[in-house]
């Protein structure tokens, strides 16, 4: 999150100074670093969730088991 808005930042000074193309290449940059790092954590939250999902099925399997 802190590349995205480093070349956010970046963007906004070469904007400033006039560089249109090494602006627009920044905030192409911030902009997949942002992308990148979003999808990063929803693959990390959606792994966490099936990691818990697993241990309750775990759980419930055994809890039949001891039914019998």
């Amino acid at each position: 999150m802190i590349a995205a808005g480093v070349c956010i930042v970046a963007a906004v000074v070469l904007l400033w100074r006039g560089d249109f193309n090494a602006a627009f290449v920044a905030a192409v940059l911030g902009l997949v670093a942002w992308f990148l790092n979003y999808r990063l954590q929803a693959t990390q939250g959606l792994a966490a969730h099936d990691v818990q999902d697993g241990d309750e099925r775990e759980g419930d399997e055994d809890s039949d088991e001891n039914q019998d």
